[in-house]
């Protein structure tokens, strides 16, 4: 087949997967996610297990070691049928911490310990580079099957320079999946479904290779018995403690793996999913499995000795002439590899930038903005793990240029699965031990990362790689008991199980002493209780003694990483939930917590704890916490949960009244002063109006002087028209009288005029307006004068009041759910916090009121307008100054409709 149609259908395939990932995001956008949590997707992700390791390698595996490969398949068979033991607690705590990776996951339940999560993302990183080679591996060696026919100067000069060109178009292909946007939940629904389009056609693709080479070739299943009778898998003798090895290893490589952590825990949307993909994954693996032997035994047989068999699955159709056959087997593992790269960089990106690049950025701005870090953490960490995902790849491509790319592929996947599973004891003993520390977690760790590298990672690379030969046969500085192959002095083991041992058995006797002769920190306690006893605790246990933060300082920092609109329709939620009016809720410890588990889904629990510990006081949990946590008698907590759901029914109660009081207190004192504001109001016009008249009266004044007293007694005339017709306005508005004209507008050409008009307000002003008019095109269907309105009055008030040196506004408008959002935002100081709650009253002014200026009836007027065209206008803390928000809906309500008519 000419190689450039293998490259044309690779492109075609690529942006196949990409227009139904694109699908599948603007499907969960709109919030119609249906089938895209289904257990079928859930189950069909989980193929990622199934690499170009299972799809090509188990082939060459089972031609070189008879039915061991099945270790490969039996021991996450184990593992999902068993769900119930470990998969399920898994998962459950995952939804419960608001887990992001398997380094959240150990940050989270050791006291959420960055640490902890650097050692476990290293360990991750390093472990996945042969895992990432392999991939490289297999897609270059297809491709070369491919290109050993092609045209001149369509065929790579050399496979390493095509593994680059692959490593490339992966970065590329994973960032524009995975990368588009940080989501609060960690979770890719179209990357998820790309995935399990893609478990479906590597399915196919065996499956249907399998069905020719059984039937096409070996002329069903009595030819192929005889064909593997007389192949040397006939002669392969079982191993028992390999096979036991082995399939420990792959059970705990299904657990371990961030790729599988990420899809299994991460992604997963219902518990209940579990259930259906324990057996129908492993089905899965038995029909990925059921033609191997087969496929391995007639290319043993039919093809030329010597014939490389981790690719019998490419190059028995084409032995055969059948080039269309073999353009599927392509697309299989070509599916088989892109799924595993992709969704392992993006765990593991997540990880580095969540644990390393974050913590990082968050020292240095804590010393360079006065101990405290907030700013756009969004776009911080996207580009981290933009920039981590082709790190991750340029890792995989240098193991792959370093260790020649010539080892079997079998071989590479069990040195990556051996790394993973260095992660498990501290993973098992988190979630069963309550007793387990985080010291003890990291000396495990360390010591089993130690020992794989040094007996099974460093000589992957061959005797002329990272490890010399002398030191292979004779050890470091001649000790023989430290040869990599033959740790403490025992020989004759296979190297894999020989790492096997050693690594595992002393990270677990590490962890286990660690944590017996260490005590945990009160966090790491209260974590402990909160992921050993996850089924029995309350979801909402908490991690702080108490506030102490500024609600304002939180939003913006959460703003930074949640987005604008995600934070503050949580932080309004809050709000709302307490009794309160506006998006600033009290800081209670409870709210402090919800928001950190917020917060960890979008950048890690550590990060997370870390960002709000900046503003808020109480990390360290009071020994009251610890107590009431322990309590497990079922009567007390019931009894518990009952008082506490009175107690915050009283606290929402005497909050909804101490504001109300607040409030109350601040009207009366304004009382006080409306009417001596509104007699100021309207003495000083007629003041004016008086003693000019009683100028005019004199008989010998110039004309030029009676013009000029005239033109003053016009002026002084017009304001005070202007006044009552105000307050006639605002009357007409609070009792809901006004007459309406509704209409369709373009909100763009709104925004335009009101911009226009307000442009009059201190012309001499240098200001900055910042727009989007493309956004802008939203119609509209409202009373457009009264809308306009509210516009020109907000835009004014930022052209006379911004106090910045260099003022700016900054108008966005965007259409979210049913209603039209738009914000109108200045760069000055903004409003005193305890002026807040009656800017929106009548005669309420930020300035002396016994100064010359409005009335102060702007904001008020704003306010029932928005209220009688069924919106509303709201301050919005936390953006660096004066923010309001007008909110309307696309079609007016049907009793505004009404109004409107009988009007």
């Amino acid at each position: 087949m000419p190689f450039n149609i293998l490259v044309a259908v690779c492109l075609v395939y690529v942006g196949f997967l990409f227009l139904i990932a694109f699908a599948a995001e603007r499907r969960a956008a709109r919030g119609r996610v249906g089938w895209l949590r289904s257990p079928l997707v859930y189950t069909l992700s989980l193929s990622i297990y199934c690499t170009a390791w299972t799809f090509y390698g188990a082939v060459g595996y089972a031609a070189r070691s008879g039915l061991e490969f099945l270790t490969i398949y039996l021991g996450p068979t184990l593992v999902m049928v068993g769900w119930w033991l470990v998969l399920r607690k898994l998962v459950r705590i995952g939804r419960r911490q608001r887990v992001t990776s398997i380094a959240d996951l150990i940050s989270s339940r050791f006291g959420k310990s960055n640490l902890l999560g650097v050692l476990v993302t290293v360990i991750c990183v390093v472990a996945a580079t042969p895992y990432i080679a392999l991939q490289l591996q297999s897609v270059t060696l297809s491709f070369g099957v491919f290109a050993s026919d092609a045209p001149e100067g369509w065929a790579l000069p050399n496979q390493s320079a095509t593994a680059l060109w692959v490593a490339a178009g992966l970065a590329l292909f994973t960032i524009l999946f995975g990368t588009r946007n940080l989501d609060a939940n960690e979770r890719h629904h179209g990357v998820v479904i790309a995935i399990a389009v893609e478990a479906v056609v590597k399915l196919v693709a065996l499956v249907a290779v399998g069905i020719f080479v059984v039937w096409g070739i070996a002329g069903g299943w009595q030819g192929v018995v005889e064909t593997i009778n007389s192949s040397a898998i006939a002669e392969w003798q079982l191993q028992p403690g390999r096979w036991i090895g082995l399939t420990c290893v792959s059970a705990a490589a299904i657990l371990t793996l961030p790729r599988m952590f990420q899809v299994m825990v991460v992604e997963n949307a219902d518990e209940r999913h579990l259930a259906t993909a324990s057996w129908a994954f492993p089905l899965y693996l038995l029909l990925m499995s059921v033609f191997v032997v087969p496929i391995a035994a007639v290319g043993l047989t039919t093809l030329p000795a010597g014939s490389n068999p981790d690719l019998f699955v490419l190059t028995l159709p084409l032995a055969q002439g059948q080039g269309q056959l073999a353009m599927l087997a392509f697309l299989g593992g070509f599916s088989s590899a892109t799924s595993m790269v992709i969704v392992a960089s993006i765990a593991l990106a997540t990880m580095v930038s969540n644990h390393i690049v974050v913590p990082l950025w968050l020292s240095i701005r804590q010393r360079t903005a006065k101990g405290r870090a907030t700013g756009d953490v969004r776009g911080m960490v996207l580009m981290a793990r933009r920039l981590s995902i082709g790190g991750v790849l340029a890792l995989g491509y240098s193991y792959y240029h370093l260790s020649g790319g010539s080892a079997a592929l079998a071989s590479i996947g069990l040195i990556a699965f051996l790394g993973a599973a260095q992660i498990l004891p501290a993973m098992l003993g988190g979630i069963f031990w309550r007793g387990a520390t985080g010291a003890g977690a990291a000396m495990g760790l360390i010591v089993g990362f130690i020992v794989w590298i040094y007996t099974l990672y460093l000589p992957s690379f061959g005797e002329d790689g990272l490890i010399s030969h002398d030191l292979m046969q004779l050890g470091p500085w001649g000790i023989a008991w430290l040869r990599p192959h033959a740790l403490f002095g025992i020989e004759g083991l296979d190297p894999v199980l020989h790492t096997l041992f050693w690594s595992l058995s002393l990270n677990a006797i590490s962890f286990v002493c660690g944590s017996l002769f260490t005590f945990p920190s009160p966090i790491e306690r209260m974590q402990g209780v909160a992921f050993v006893n996850v089924f029995d605790t309350d979801a909402d246990t908490r991690g702080w003694s108490r506030g102490g933060a500024e609600a304002e300082d939180l939003l913006i920092m959460a703003q930074g990483i949640l987005g604008a609109d995600e934070a503050q329709a949580f932080f309004q939620a809050e709000a709302e939930a307490q009794g309160k009016a506006g998006l600033l809720p009290d800081t209670t410890p409870e709210f402090i917590d919800r928001l950190e588990r917020r917060l960890a889904g979008a950048v890690g629990a550590a990060t997370a704890h870390a960002m709000i510990a900046q503003f808020a006081e109480g990390a360290v949990v009071s020994a009251q916490d610890l107590m009431a946590v322990a309590s497990e008698a079922q009567q007390i907590m019931e009894y518990s949960i009952q008082l506490e759901a009175k107690s915050e029914e009283l606290a929402r109660t005497a909050r909804q009244l101490q504001e109300a009081n607040d409030k109350l207190r601040d009207l009366s004192v304004q009382k006080d002063a409306f009417l001596s504001q509104i007699s100021h109001e309207l003495r000083t016009p007629m003041t004016s109006i008086r003693a000019f008249s009683e100028i005019l009266m004199d008989p010998e004044l110039p004309p030029g002087m009676q013009q000029k007293y005239a033109e003053i007694i016009h002026d002084e005339t017009i304001r005070l028209t202007r006044l009552l017709d105000d307050l006639l306005d605002l009357s007409v508005l609070e009792n809901r009288k006004v007459q309406l004209n509704i209409k369709v507008a373009n909100l763009h050409d709104l925004i335009e005029k009101a911009v226009r008009a307000a442009s009059s307000t201190q012309p001499q002003r240098s200001f900055t307006l910042h727009r989007d008019p493309p956004a802008e095109h939203i119609p509209v269907i409202t009373d457009t004068d009264r809308l306009l309105q509210v516009f020109i009055n907000l835009i004014s008030n930022a052209r006379k009041y911004c106090d910045a040196e260099r003022p700016e506004l900054t108008i966005s408008a965007r259409k979210r759910g049913g209603r039209i959002i738009v914000d109108f935002i200045d760069n000055g100081s903004g409003i005193p916090k305890e002026a807040r709650r009656l800017i929106f009253e009548k005669f309420s002014r930020l300035t002396d009121n016994n100064q010359a200026g409005g009335a102060g009836l702007g904001l008020a007027i704003c306010r029932e307008i928005m209220a009688n065209l069924g919106g509303s206008i709201t301050y919005l803390p936390g953006q660096g100054g004066a923010a309001f928000r007008v909110s309307l809906p696309v079609r007016p309500p049907k009793e505004i409709i009404e109004r409107a008519k009988t009007s």
